[in-house]
């Protein structure tokens, strides 16, 4: 097996059923009158918008820094294509690989179906492999980090049942639970949502005895063709120990990518007009 094979090996979280009891301890104050907070539907809907949908397409660097359990670092530079077919709808997503030496020309490449099983691909080439990422391991590690390849586009709301637990003077705060049949090793997870920018803050996720044993967290927002962008990300995850931190740069919005840059041919080929800047 090749160096970069090893290194793609997915982890897995350990599974875990059950739901979980909720432990949320807020600073801040409620509103006191129930009527004042808006539907956990449309929370959830302007949340994934504002995460994964700002503008048509965009485009962004980023650095991806991995720090394991035993304190030792590795390195991931890449950029990441995103073009929506429609708003809050299907999406296409490539994700291209070029530091480290041992993962440049990495593809990774999604047909986001929401409602539907995600298409996957990573494309390995010391191998010439185009090797299909099951909708089973969406919830594994990403090309060796914290971040799972479900993080990269995104976690359906249709896989959860959610619910709007508190407000406070900054954020919403929204407990998921995972439907029958959903594909998950957590029991829910907690999402503070900036109520001003309905961006995503912080999500904690829990095991089956209500312990919290993984958060990401989304930090330095700056806007950026007027669409509030979080630059910086940072995920923890004690059933692996350690932490990744990704910093991304460069980011850009409404370009014009066209639909055949998120084709199987760009896998062995990728569009290095859109790659660079």
């Amino acid at each position: 097996m090749s160096r970069i094979s090893a290194l793609l090996r997915s982890h897995r979280a350990p599974r875990i059923a059950g739901a979980a009891g909720l432990a949320l301890g807020l600073l801040g104050a409620s509103l006191p009158a129930a009527a004042q907070q808006p539907d956990v539907t449309e929370i959830v809907e302007r949340a994934n918008e504002a995460a994964y949908y700002a503008g048509d397409d965009g485009r962004a660097q980023a650095r991806m820094r991995i720090v394991d359990a035993q304190g030792r670092t590795q390195t991931r530079q890449f950029t990441i294509l995103r073009r929506d077919r429609s708003d809050g709808g299907d999406q296409d997503f490539l994700v291209a690989f070029s530091r480290p030496s041992e993962y440049r020309g990495v593809i990774f490449l999604v047909e986001k179906h929401p409602g539907g099983d995600d298409d996957r691909w990573l494309y390995l080439p010391d191998q010439d492999l185009k090797r299909r990422i099951a909708p089973g391991d969406k919830r594994t590690s990403f090309v060796g980090s914290h971040v799972f390849y479900e993080d990269v586009s995104g976690r359906h709301l249709q896989d959860d049942r959610h619910e709007l637990v508190r407000t406070t003077e900054e954020h919403y705060v929204v407990r998921s639970v995972p439907k029958a049949g959903a594909d998950a090793e957590f029991a829910s997870y907690t999402t503070w949502i900036d109520r001003e920018t309905y961006l995503p803050m912080t999500t904690e996720y829990k095991d089956e005895s209500g312990e919290v044993y993984r958060r990401m967290e989304s930090s330095n927002i700056q806007t950026v063709d007027g669409h509030p962008t979080p630059l910086r990300m940072r995920v923890e995850d004690e059933s692996m120990g350690g932490y990744t931190e990704v910093q991304f740069r460069g980011q850009e919005y409404d370009l014009g990518i066209p639909a055949d840059v998120f084709s199987d041919r760009s896998l062995r080929n990728p569009p290095r007009q859109w790659l660079s800047r």
